[in-house]
């Protein structure tokens, strides 16, 4: 491929549009003739429509699903498709029983047809055999489902498979360029930390906007006016969470985490707190519990866990003394409590380990609301804010002065507090956005639903943090 005419790229995305057109442009000079345009779903759809735009090709997406080893499902041993295709490395799946393995195929086979749907409403996709296809995301973190992707293709007998990506860590575009017949990737930073980190508005894509992309590419006459899918984000008027969206774009590794107990010096005494620290931390995030919970709240640990699982160190600290618990004048004393959590706050800046990193506040409950006091109390110090079921109402002479990118995760159920967070929202004047769980109520005790809101506080961390964190420097 001619790279000589190619724009230069440096720096960060504004979004996924102005990534597209970049790579769409440096792939316009490249002579590639009759190409089809397969986006990976959900975020790479975007970045694949500026370039099908700019390649004058069509669009279409890539279903697959991976398939991962039972005791272990961050590793692959084979991936699915549509249209039937099974693609298997036979040295791992040789260690799985056959019938747990067409199990866990039918599993993934069904989803990926719940996708195609959701997508293209039970529309065909382009025909690729014997086609070049231009395979799109808008970056690759660890490449395991680039790699699903690629298989996915050969087995549909494409000619040729040109990979392209806005940024991906170097390591993997030299591990992945052996699997395609070219490849482009407009940045590849030795350390990629999270692909989010690489835009300025990197907002999850809903299964609504890939379906409408879509439409737009085939004049509308694919998809239809069928049901199907989440409705848009926040950023296309709408507020309803889907599943995974971190999962995707942060993937959870094993990683080594260290928990020590600390304490925080209050005006009530020395107040308890766990602090976790993965190895390879870019961000922290304090927690501030709600009323008639603890640091030792198990939905708030879950959530913890997750935010470890995607590189962010955590500190779970109790807000009150259990003398002060039992009052609850004091549970209610919103600016006590934020006056608690900016103790810890100026702590954490004298430890070497967490001084460095940006930091975020995480609140459930009556928690929010200090988060949100303490977010205006530090607005030099701190980079996000994320709110749990939370009543942020209850920080209103505040809420204007909070500078913080702020996201407030409700229950679908739970119709009062969404209520009080809409009208919060409405009082913010920083970057904020609503979601809202489906299925889930107050305490988020519906199967899957604190995952979901674990998932969506884990994507704002570290986009905002890193984000913050790179403008500072």
């Amino acid at each position: 491929m001619d790279r000589t005419r190619e724009p230069a790229v440096t720096g960060r995305f504004r979004d996924r549009v102005d990534a597209g057109r970049l790579l769409g442009r440096r792939l316009a000079v490249a002579g590639l003739g009759d190409v089809v345009v397969a986006g990976l779903p959900r975020g790479g759809v975007p970045v694949a429509a500026e370039v099908a735009r700019a390649l004058g090709a069509p669009l279409d997406v890539v279903v697959v699903r991976k398939i991962g080893v039972p005791w272990q499902p961050e590793v692959a041993m084979g991936a699915v498709g549509e249209a039937g295709v099974l693609v298997v490395n036979p040295h791992i799946a040789a260690r799985v029983p056959g019938d747990r393995l067409d199990e866990l195929a039918a599993i993934e086979s069904a989803e990926v047809e719940r996708r195609v749907e959701a997508w293209r409403g039970g529309g065909e996709g382009e025909g690729v055999a014997g086609r070049t296809v231009v395979l799109v995301d808008d970056g690759i973190a660890t490449g395991a489902t680039v790699r699903a992707a690629i298989a996915v293709l050969r087995a549909r007998a494409v000619a040729r498979i040109v990979l392209a990506v806005p940024v991906a860590p170097r390591e993997a575009v030299e591990d992945l360029r052996p699997l395609v017949d070219d490849l482009v990737c407009l940045l590849a930073p030795d350390r990629l930390y999270a692909v989010g980190a690489w835009y300025e508005d990197f907002r999850q894509v809903a299964d609504g906007e890939v379906r409408a992309l879509l439409e737009a590419a085939h004049g509308g006459e694919r998809a239809g006016s069928g049901a199907g899918g989440e409705q848009a984000g926040p950023g296309a008027g709408g507020e309803q969470a889907g599943p995974g969206a971190a999962a995707e774009e942060y993937p959870a590794v094993r990683r080594d985490v260290r928990t020590a107990e600390m304490a925080v010096p209050t005006s009530a005494g020395d107040l308890p707190a766990v602090v976790s620290v993965p190895d390879d931390a870019a961000g922290l995030v304090l927690f501030a519990h709600g009323s008639g919970s603890s640091r030792l709240s198990p939905r708030n640990a879950r959530v913890a866990r997750m935010l470890n699982a995607v590189g962010l160190a955590t500190v779970l600290l109790d807000l009150l003394s259990e003398a002060e618990a039992n009052d609850r004048s004091r549970v209610f004393d919103i600016e006590l409590l934020a006056h608690r959590l900016g103790d810890a706050t100026r702590l954490v800046a004298t430890v070497p380990d967490l001084a460095i990193l940006p930091l975020g506040y995480f609140g459930a409950s009556t928690g929010a609301a200090a988060a949100l006091w303490a977010a205006a109390d530090h607005p030099d110090r701190l980079g996000a804010v994320v709110s749990r079921g939370g009543r942020p109402d209850l920080a209103a002479p505040r809420l204007a002065d909070v500078t913080a990118p702020t996201l407030l995760v409700v229950g679908a159920l739970d119709t009062d507090v969404l209520a009080l967070n809409r009208w919060a929202r409405e009082q913010l004047t920083c970057a904020s956005e609503l979601r809202v769980v489906p299925g889930a109520t107050h305490l988020f005790e519906e199967p899957g639903t604190l995952e979901v809101a674990g998932d969506l506080a884990a994507t704002w961390f570290r986009t905002h943090l890193f984000h913050g964190a790179a403008a500072a420097h």
